[in-house]
C-alpha cells in the first residue's frame, strides 16, 4: 500500500503546484474618450471611469488606462494612441474600447466618423487586436444625462451605440452594453439625483471652476466609480478569467 501512496502522493505534487501558483499576469488596456480617461488634478472632480475601475483588481492584472479626452475611433487611430496599446501589449492581454462621443459629432469635422467609417475603425481595432492575440471587448458609449419632459431618459447616441453592438455580434466579440446600462442607472436617480453624479457645481462651489459647471457628460468621482461597477458587474457574468481577479478596494481613510 505504501508505494501506491507514495505513487498518487507523487502524482498530486504537480497537480498542487498548479492549484497554488499566482495567475498569469495580465494588462487590461483602455481605449476610449473623456468619459473613460484619467484626469489632471486641474479637472478634479472631473472623473473619467477608468480612474476607480484600477482599484479593483488583485496584483496579477494592470490597468493601462491609453483613453484621451475628445478622441474619437479616428483620432485614436490618426494620433498613434492605437498603435501604442499595439506596441505594448502581449499575448493574453485585453482591450476594453469605448467610442461614440467623439465620432458623432458631425460639427467638428477632425473627430467626427460616418456610421461606416466607425464600424470599420472597431473592427480594425478588433482584427489587429486579435492578430497580436489580444483579447478585445467592446462598449458602447456612455450615456449622456439628457431627459425628456415626462423624465424618462433619452437615448442620446443614436446609431453609434447599436452599431458597437452589431460589430461585436458579426465579429464574435465580448459586449458591454454601457449605454443601456448606464441609462437604466440614470432612469432609477431620476432627473433631479441624477444631478449628483455628474460635473454639476454651482459659481464658487470648487476653485477649479469658479463660475460653476452644467455638464452632463462628464462624471464626478460617485458617477465614474458606479459606472465603473457597471462594467466590473458585466465582466464577473461574461469573462471568467478577469472575473477571478476582481477585489473589493479597501476604504478610503
Amino acid at each position: 500500500m505504501k508505494p501506491i501512496r507514495f505513487s498518487i502522493l507523487l502524482l498530486l505534487v504537480p497537480l498542487l503546484s498548479f492549484l497554488l501558483s499566482p495567475p498569469h499576469p495580465i494588462k487590461i488596456f483602455l481605449a476610449g474618450d473623456s468619459t473613460m480617461s484619467i484626469k489632471e488634478t486641474k479637472a478634479y472632480p472631473e472623473t473619467g471611469w477608468g480612474m476607480p475601475f484600477i482599484q479593483f483588481w488583485d496584483s496579477s492584472v494592470t490597468v493601462v488606462n491609453k483613453a484621451k479626452n475628445g478622441r474619437s475611433t479616428k483620432t485614436f487611430i490618426s494620433e498613434g494612441l492605437w498603435q501604442s496599446i499595439m506596441n505594448e501589449a502581449k499575448d493574453g492581454d485585453y482591450v476594453f474600447i469605448q467610442f461614440g462621443h467623439n465620432d458623432e459629432a458631425k460639427e467638428k469635422a477632425e473627430r467626427y466618423s460616418t456610421p461606416g467609417q466607425f464600424k470599420e475603425n472597431l473592427i480594425r481595432f478588433i482584427k489587429e487586436s486579435r492578430d497580436k492575440k489580444m483579447i478585445p471587448v467592446l462598449l458602447s458609449p456612455v450615456t449622456r444625462r439628457r431627459f425628456d419632459s415626462t423624465g424618462r431618459i433619452i437615448e442620446t447616441h443614436v446609431p453609434y451605440s447599436s452599431l458597437v453592438e452589431e460589430v461585436a455580434k458579426s465579429q464574435n466579440v465580448i459586449f458591454i452594453d454601457l449605454d443601456k446600462l448606464s441609462r437604466e442607472l440614470l432612469q432609477e436617480f431620476g432627473k433631479e439625483n441624477s444631478k449628483w453624479l455628474f460635473l454639476q457645481l454651482n459659481p464658487g462651489e470648487h476653485p477649479n471652476y469658479p463660475e460653476g459647471r452644467n455638464d452632463n457628460t462628464h462624471f464626478n468621482e460617485l458617477g465614474a466609480r458606479l459606472v465603473s461597477q457597471l462594467v466590473l458587474k458585466e465582466i464577473r457574468n461574461n469573462i471568467p478569467e478577469l472575473a477571478t481577479r476582481i477585489i473589493i478596494p479597501p476604504a478610503k481613510k
